[in-house]
């Protein structure tokens, strides 16, 4: 039987349902988990005298998690366990802290990077962090290029990653925007590399204030991230609270729900105006946000 190009391109659709219907019916993959949003925030964002006053005002205005810096992290154990006591705040990531650089060009400065990470893994994982978050180089940090980087990255991030499994947590890679990491900024590119690493407890994070310069759409940066997204920033376009400008989070949560995120979404931003009033806002926006983000 012969087919004219007319013919093809308007039986092709036809043909394509019909081999989507036979996909599915042949076997479809396991559904994801229903995704959650869990919303948390940096320690030094929420006011208070103490931070069991901070985590006593986040309970109240309706956060699910804290985030705090890993500098210092295993004296503050005890700190940290007192204040989420008998609160429903729970620890998200640990953000940064350690001291060197991952991918120097001095491998002293690597090793005190690993070094200094793995001081603070096993208090992350008393605590029950989703992970510690981890920039492989600032600008200027490192006078390597990318491809003699990521192969450096992808050979040390096997021992953080045992470091941190032993530990009962994870390690977290952040993209950034150019403006502050030239190394890695797209969400596809650190899900890339913890591919390639292949290690459980090697995963990254995304951050919407750095996603909004580099990504061409929120919602393809978190299905690119895929399994390995373990933890989420929150800002505005201008790094505020979100609400208090024109950003929208719906196409991104779209992408959230997508992948069946079940980690946290915490605030690392400013706040204009009265933190007492702004941040509860915040929350209730987020939470409508949230809410119209169907798929």
């Amino acid at each position: 039987m012969t087919m004219n190009r007319r013919d093809f391109v308007f039986k092709l659709p036809v043909a394509g349902v019909g081999l989507a219907i036979s996909a599915k019916g042949a076997g479809a993959a396991p559904e994801k988990p229903k995704a959650a949003l869990k919303v948390s925030s940096q320690e030094g964002i929420i006011p208070g005298a103490s931070l069991r006053e901070k985590v006593q005002k986040m309970d109240k205005w309706g956060f699910d998690g804290l985030e705090v810096w890993g500098g210092g992290l295993p004296g503050r154990v005890k700190e940290i366990t007192g204040a989420l006591k008998g609160t429903r705040i729970t620890m998200s990531a640990i953000c940064a802290g350690y001291r060197g650089v991952l991918i120097s060009e001095d491998k002293n400065v690597r090793d005190e990077a690993v070094k200094t990470m793995k001081e603070i893994l096993p208090a992350a994982g008393e605590l029950g962090s989703t992970g510690l978050i981890v920039v492989p180089a600032f600008n200027n940090q490192t006078k390597l290029n990318h491809v003699e980087g990521r192969k450096i990255l992808v050979e040390i991030l096997p021992e953080l990653g045992e470091a941190a499994q032993k530990a009962g947590t994870r390690i977290l890679l952040e993209p950034l925007n150019r403006g502050e990491a030239w190394f890695l900024r797209m969400l596809a590119d650190a899900a890339a590399i913890c591919r390639d690493v292949n290690h459980p407890a090697v995963c990254m994070m995304g951050d919407f204030y750095h996603m909004g310069i580099e990504e061409t759409s929120d919602l393809g940066a978190f299905i690119s991230a895929g399994k390995y997204l373990h933890h989420v920033h929150l800002a505005s376009r201008r790094r505020n609270l979100p609400g208090q400008d024109e950003r929208s989070f719906v196409d991104g949560f779209k992408g959230l729900k997508w992948v069946g995120y079940q980690d946290y979404c915490s605030l690392e931003c400013g706040v204009v105006g009265d933190k007492e009033v702004e941040i509860p806002k915040s929350v209730v926006f987020l939470r409508s946000e949230w809410r119209k983000a169907v798929l």
